[in-house]
């Protein structure tokens, strides 16, 4: 063997890193330690939130110091560390997980300085509708949508107003151009909400967070393992930000005035509308107890001047206030009134509308209050939002913004209150000290403090405030005051992000999910090292060695790339073990043929492993293939899945073929011999002398029925779609007490105002519920964001069922909580999200097929190959697919078709083509070497010398692949009997449908007459 120094050298290397790598974990584990003990002395629990913010305290505090140093070589701080351990995802340690869409339309729209000329506000709209089922970015679809409508009109007229574009964008610069520059400026908004967002992230306390950007198609994902406060964490990954100082405008009696007016123009359109007289309306007076008090400027007051009985403008009856309150006084003199949090919308609207804004102060502008009014005496919550009217420069933005923060920082009060502290920039602190001076000089005037349009704090200002320092109070939380500091110091987002996938799995799954998936791999190996002793002896000890260093290698390899190692992963671990025994049946197979001549243990090793280099490559390069496009077009966990085979293959050939070859030789110089099979496998498929081809007719009935019932169910009876593909809510819910799906089912249409999904999971009264209810809605409903309506939808239909409401709304949705019925994971996909996975799972499945194609077409010199490869994997991918259509519903576990699925059918794909190739191989090989036998003859000599190969390789994925199916938990089965049904049909495939098409499109060949020391290839088993 060469380069065995180079092989050893490398080998060593290796092994030294990979040690290194898992040294790691002791100094980690032990600073994890301390942490954990002080978490436990400061709250005196070890468990719960109180416990996980001080804990996470304890390391963020540490993060950046020396916790541990290699004497000469490196020091490691604990996120140094923390960044060489194998990360484990959220189906095994439990968290949330979400997909960010950067949202471009706001971006336009600031860059077209709020532009509205009316084709551009209905291309704007049009690539808002386009995106949730087009494959192009947001640019592109608005630069689409804008051609459509402009009708000869230049797209510089929108954009050239912009003083930032001015030097980019003129009068002459054409559309192409123009679309250039926007999709360039939008690259770097969505880059730096990117860069933005995660140090967010860090400010959040989570251990280990996963934040990657998928560019193409403005997708920020973000993984928070452990994460015990999702609503914290969507504000962490949501608000924008956006923080600005106003000044206020009180209201005085002509503010009054056009609120009534206002109310009075609603009601007599709301009475023409209704065929009604409308002039009834405009004569009606009504009584006013309260008049209010004014200052010698003018300035309405808090005080009530008197109660008197005049005749004002009607108020009590009009659309405007039965929906807001005025002030009556009992409120600061900026609030224009009170709502609901369910009307504060509709408020809105009608004080947009132009006729009514007219009525106001030209420089008016509304805001609501971030938190509602206090409870009341019995303690219900408030409900009850203040309408502040804010005075608006004329450049229509703030004087004062977030722009200008340095520091952000949280403190008590004196009063005991806790505050946010802001430190400012010299400009800054100019603007601020002179709009304080103006506000304290005009009575102790208030400003308003808004964050994302919603007034935080709106303090008196009682003298100027000079230096650039200011605090917030907004009767906020410790936690509250902190999170928003950070967010605060952070700053403002460039572009909004919205949720379009959400997953939440609880603790309990996530270690239920790691006993099973453990429990497989051990079985699992424990089998395939059995098997592997029993059928070659000395060499599957090396195998076994093989195997070892392959796992070891795996880990090492996954936790220095910084892999989030997920169930999809385990699944590909577990299924790298029984495709990395692949490599060694080959050469094991082809040494047994080499012995069965008569060839010395050296010389049949040696040839044994040339011969066999051809194949390992061809198979694992196909199989690498598929997985590359795997984690092209993947996401999150398949993404990870992807990696984990693409790694496990690289290892699984270095182990196999090159230290496999190394322990050979030395055993053989060691000990003069070695055995590669066993008395009870010594004769097994020898002797083999099949017509193979002679059943191709036969199999060709057979595959065609087949594939005929599988079209015949995906196009009659179709697929499961899980919510991946569907889009809609999900969620797993124990319940704690016998309820039948049928029952659950019947609660659950009226809150949902249609028939869920709902299919029982492999444990005792668990089930999965799927809905579409409000999946498109993003804007809040009556104050409530769309998730938590659906889920407050989701107790009632669920206590109704079960006849118990002793387990309060906020226990239900704890995936902690174990105290009764509750939701142990939650996952949305909206309706963008889901289109998105269509999209690229059909691009997946068309780009392996395609590189499958190329890849055999050069390596065979022939189509023929390359045809025979090809129809034998639409055929197994039919197959596969026509029995997931045919079974789901009545075989007891879930058979949804998802992305797991999708990963399932590539890895089919992949493992087909393995198997395939190896044939290939030994039939070019029969071809080009003896050239006097007919095609028929070689091809079933080539398929006989291969077959022990094909079954052992067969037989050992299964095993494994079975072990997962029975072992690995409810969420991998489907995955499991997707490999199972694809290996079984692509082993019969490979020798009765691709092997039969080369020869059926070989032809009647000429002789070369190349060889003439034999006509006959050698055959032995």
């Amino acid at each position: 063997m060469q380069g065995k120094g180079l092989i050893k050298f490398f080998l060593v290397v290796m092994i030294l890193v990979t040690v290194a790598q898992y040294m790691f974990v002791i100094p980690t584990n032990a600073v994890e330690n301390d942490a954990d003990n002080y978490a436990q002395n400061l709250t005196g629990e070890d468990s719960g939130e109180a416990y996980r913010i001080a804990r996470a305290s304890y390391l963020d505090s540490i993060s950046d110091q020396e916790v541990f140093r290699l004497p000469l070589i490196k020091s490691y701080t604990y996120q140094d560390l923390k960044a060489q351990q194998l990360a484990l995802g959220l189906d095994l340690k439990g968290g949330m997980s979400v997909v960010l869409q950067v949202d471009l339309r706001e971006f336009l729209i600031s860059l077209a300085r709020n532009s509205k000329d009316p084709t551009f506000e209905e291309a704007i709209t049009a690539a808002s509708q386009a995106q949730q089922s087009a494959d192009d970015d947001y640019i592109t679809l608005f630069a689409d949508a804008w051609r459509e409508r402009a009708d000869g009109k230049q797209l510089n007229t929108i954009f050239s107003r912009n003083d930032a574009l001015r030097d980019q964008i003129g009068t002459n610069t054409s559309d192409a151009e123009v679309e250039r520059i926007l999709r360039e400026k939008a690259d770097e908004t969505v880059n730096l909400t990117y860069v933005m967002l995660r140090k967010r992230i860090d400010q959040l306390g989570v251990v280990q967070p996963n934040v990657s950007l998928d560019a193409e198609r403005d997708l920020i994902l973000v993984e928070l393992p452990g994460v015990e406060n999702p609503e914290r964490a969507r504000t962490f990954l949501q608000a924008a930000a956006n923080l600005e100082f106003f000044d206020v405008l009180n209201i005085d009696q002509t503010s009054v005035n056009a609120l009534v007016q206002a109310d009075q123009l609603l009601e007599r359109r709301q009475a023409l509308a209704a065929g009604r007289d409308s002039a009834e309306i405009s004569t009606t007076t009504t009584v006013l107890d309260t008049v209010y008090a004014q200052d010698e400027f003018g300035n309405l007051t808090d005080s009530i001047a008197s109660v008197e009985e005049r005749e004002v403008p009607r108020q009590t009856a009009g659309p405007l206030f039965s929906i807001l309150t005025p002030n009556n006084g009992s409120f600061g003199p900026a609030v224009v009134g009170i709502a609901e949090a369910g009307n504060r919308d509709q408020v809105m609207k009608y004080l947009s509308d132009p006729e009514i804004k007219r009525l106001f102060p030209r420089n008016a502008s509304f805001r609501w209050s971030a938190t509602p009014l206090d409870a009341d005496d019995q303690g219900t919550p408030g409900n009850l939002y203040q309408l502040y009217q804010l005075e608006l420069p004329r450049g229509g933005e703030a004087p004062l913004t977030g722009e200008y923060v340095t520091r952000a920082g949280s403190g008590p009060e004196p009063n005991g209150q806790v505050a946010v502290n802001l430190s400012m920039n010299s400009e800054g602190g100019r603007i601020w000290a002179r709009m304080t001076t103006a506000a304290a000089a005009d009575n102790n005037r208030q400003v308003a403090i808004v964050l994302d349009s919603q007034i935080v704090s709106a303090p008196r200002v009682n003298g100027p405030i000079t230096g650039g320092s200011t605090s917030i109070t907004g009767d906020f939380t410790v936690q509250e005051a902190t999170d928003l500091a950070n967010i605060l110091q952070v700053g403002r987002l460039p572009a909004r992000t919205q949720i379009i996938q959400e997953s939440i799995v609880g603790p309990s799954l996530g270690e239920a999910n790691i006993n099973s998936s453990i429990t497989a791999l051990l079985i699992g190996f424990g089998l395939v090292l059995a098997f592997m002793l029993f059928y070659y002896g000395g060499a599957g000890v090396v195998a076994i060695v093989s195997l070892l260093l392959n796992l070891v290698f795996i880990f090492g390899a996954l936790a220095s790339l910084g892999t989030v190692l997920t169930l999809p992963g385990i699944a590909g671990i577990l299924l790298t073990i029984g495709m990395a025994v692949d490599a060694n049946v080959i050469i094991y197979e082809r040494v047994r043929e080499e012995l069965r001549v008569g060839k010395t243990v050296p010389n049949a090793v040696r040839d044994g492993f040339s011969n066999s280099y051809s194949t390992i490559i061809d198979a694992n390069i196909t199989t690498i293939l598929v997985a590359g496009v795997l984690a092209y077009f993947g996401l999150g966990p398949i993404k990870g899945f992807a990696v984990v085979l693409i790694v496990g293959v690289i290892a699984s050939v270095f182990t196999a073929v090159l230290v496999g070859r190394l322990m050979v030789d030395y055993w053989i110089e060691k000990k003069g011999s070695m055995t590669f099979w066993t008395g009870a496998s010594e004769n097994l498929f020898s002797d083999i002398n099949v017509n193979w081809l002679g059943f191709r007719k036969t199999a060709y009935g057979i595959s065609a029925v087949l594939v005929l019932a599988s079209l015949m169910a995906i196009f009659v009876r179709g697929f499961d779609l899980g919510v991946d593909f569907s889009g809609g809510y999900s969620y797993t819910v124990v319940l704690d007490q016998n309820v039948t799906a049928q029952e659950l089912r019947s609660a659950l249409e009226g809150p949902f105002q249609a028939t869920p999904t709902i299919k029982s999971v492999d444990s005792d009264n668990t089930y999965n519920i799927v809905t579409k209810y409000l999946i498109d809605e993003t804007e809040p409903i009556d104050g409530q964001e769309p998730q938590d309506v659906v889920l407050a939808a989701l107790y009632e239909g669920v206590t109704a069922a079960t006849g118990d409401n002793s387990v309060t709304l906020a226990q239900f949705s704890n995936p902690e909580f174990t105290g009764g019925t509750h939701i142990t994971s939650v996952s949305k996909v909206g309706p963008t999200i889901a289109d998105d996975i269509k999209r690229s799972a059909l691009e997946a499945g068309i780009v392996a097929l395609l590189g499958i194609f190329l890849y055999l077409l050069f390596r065979f010199k022939g189509k023929r190959f390359s045809m025979g490869a090809v129809a034998a994997l639409f055929h197994d991918t039919i197959i596969t697919m026509g029995v997931f259509a045919a079974c789901w519903g009545w075989i007891g576990f879930n058979m949804e078709v998802d992305q797991a699925f999708i990963a399932a059918i590539l890895t089919v794909i992949g493992y087909s083509i393995n198997d395939t190739v190896v044939v290939f191989d030994r039939i070019r090989e029969y071809l080009n070497s003896y050239t006097k036998r007919d095609a028929k003859s070689l091809i079933n000599d080539a398929i006989n010398s291969t077959i022990s190969r094909t079954v052992m390789t067969s037989f050992t994925t299964i095993l494994v692949v079975l072990v997962l199916f029975l072992f690995g938990g409810a969420s991998i089965k489907g995955f499991a009997f997707a490999l199972l049904v694809g290996i079984v049909v692509g082993t019969y495939s490979s020798i009765f449908i691709a092997s039969p098409i080369v020869y059926d499109l070989s032809g009647d060949r000429d002789a070369k007459e190349v060889k003439t020391e034999t006509d006959k290839p050698v055959t032995t088993t």
